[in-house]
């Protein structure tokens, strides 16, 4: 049996994706969360220095993307055939284009960065959400099935819908965009992941 821990600060970020599609899987694993205190002690150990980072039977594996695609192969939530995996890969990757866009605003509004978070927020986040949300709004509407990419559940949806639903608990308008926001509601609606998000910590972000 394989034994999977997995590494990351106590918050969703960059790893809430990867502790979903463990629990859409109802997969066993070791949910290590370290705190910023902590986090220096540990830092060398790791692949990048950085987090998250899953280790597998002991074998360190980094980066957030790069451990959502294993673990959706390992649990066929990654598309139904090659091609879709490609398309799956290419929302998530332009999923990262968009979230450096927008950092600046993220981290100004985490209080992690400088700026005013009305300022970016109208010239820095606007823009860049509304480009992206149209991309995933075509992608919606080509699959016609309610899922991003085919007719069944990737892990793509699930990054997407965490997403979508942290801006909408923190008052976003998805007026051009009803179709995310139900989209959103119908993933997190899911009876292995609604559990997860009942039952997980409670963090800020």
């Amino acid at each position: 049996m394989v034994a999977y821990k997995f590494t990351y600060f106590n918050g969703r970020g960059a790893g809430e994706v990867v502790r979903q599609i463990l629990a859409y899987a109802g997969q066993e694993y070791e949910d290590n969360r370290v705190t910023m205190e902590e986090w220096p002690a540990l830092k060398d150990g790791t692949p990048f220095g950085q987090l998250p980072l899953l280790e597998v039977d002991g074998k360190p594996l980094a980066q957030s993307h790069a451990i959502a695609r294993y673990l959706a192969r390992e649990f066929k939530l990654n598309g139904k055939c090659p091609w879709e995996e490609a398309q799956v890969n290419a929302l998530a990757d332009q999923f990262k284009d968009y979230s450096s866009e927008a950092k600046s605003y993220f981290y100004a509004k985490m209080g992690f960065g400088p700026g005013d978070v009305e300022t970016l927020k109208k010239d820095v986040f606007l823009p860049a959400f509304e480009k992206f949300y149209t991309f995933l709004s075509k992608a919606l509407k080509q699959s016609g099935s309610g899922f991003l990419i085919g007719d069944g559940l990737t892990w793509i949806d699930l990054a997407i819908a965490q997403h979508s639903a942290d801006l909408l608990a923190q008052g976003a308008d998805f007026g051009k965009f009803p179709d995310l926001k139900a989209h959103s509601e119908k993933i997190q609606s899911i009876p292995q992941i609604k559990k997860w998000i009942d039952t997980r910590p409670v963090t800020p972000f």
